[in-house]
């Protein structure tokens, strides 16, 4: 059965990876699970943001990692979305999990290290996970694949995925090489004939990044893919034939 996960949230239609988005997954939609990114900030706290600058989605410009929480916290999130919504902060992961444990969703945690390393970030990461509790609900991602390694050393049954935006070839063989529960490509390459097949063959599954639009799900669930994380939760759940 094909998951959906909510990227950065119900990002379709509310400010991506902030609380308000986080929330609106559980309340008004049938989504598996979120996909969010994090990173780390001048004094050391890991905080959910995609961008490593703040100047596409908040009032603030410069770097993420040049600022403290507290700075941070003064920022407003969604200026780029139209619409009125409660203002919003960047929130810190703990504010995140400190949620997370009321709901039963999956969280696919995107460690954004292939700008900033952000040493320590992983140590972090998993000493939180296991603060919470919530081993069986995090799920974690990296273009940086030296990431996923390190995360693997730390807590050897993460569930892990590679992140990939290129072609490459036996992918299958490659990501069993890395012990990676899954990939996680962009959707033209999980579209690509024999991909999905190569993957499941090795016991792994696939996931794809960013499908928004009816026809291109339908066509990616044809194709094999195992999870569609998109902005819209709503229309995947009508693909895939949820009510």
């Amino acid at each position: 059965m094909t998951m959906i996960f909510a990227h950065r949230g119900f990002s379709g239609y509310y400010p991506e990876n902030t609380m308000l988005a986080f929330q609106k997954t559980a309340e008004e939609s049938l989504a598996d699970g979120i996909e969010l990114d994090i990173q780390m900030t001048k004094d050391g706290e890991l905080v959910i943001m995609h961008d490593e600058t703040l100047d596409r989605t908040t009032n603030g410009s410069g770097y993420l990692k040049d600022y403290t929480l507290e700075k941070l916290k003064t920022l407003s999130v969604g200026v780029n979305v139209k619409g009125f919504f409660p203002r919003q902060t960047i929130p810190t992961l703990r504010e995140y999990f400190t949620w997370l444990k009321t709901t039963k969703l999956i969280t696919n945690i995107e460690l954004k290290t292939s700008v900033f390393e952000y040493k320590g970030i992983e140590e972090k990461l998993i000493a939180m996970v296991h603060e919470f509790g919530l081993e069986e609900q995090i799920w974690y991602s990296s273009f940086n694949h030296y990431t996923i390694a390190k995360v693997k050393e730390l807590m050897p049954e993460a569930k892990c995925g590679l992140l990939m935006d290129t072609w490459l070839m036996n992918v299958g063989s490659y990501a069993a090489s890395q012990n990676a529960a899954t990939v996680n490509a962009c959707s033209w390459f999980c579209c690509k004939e024999g991909v999905a097949e190569d993957l499941h063959a090795h016991g792994i599954k696939l996931q794809a990044w960013t499908p928004n639009d009816a026809d291109l799900m339908k066509k990616l669930v044809d194709c094999g893919t195992d999870v569609l994380i998109t902005n819209f939760p709503d229309i995947a759940s009508k693909v895939i034939g949820r009510k």
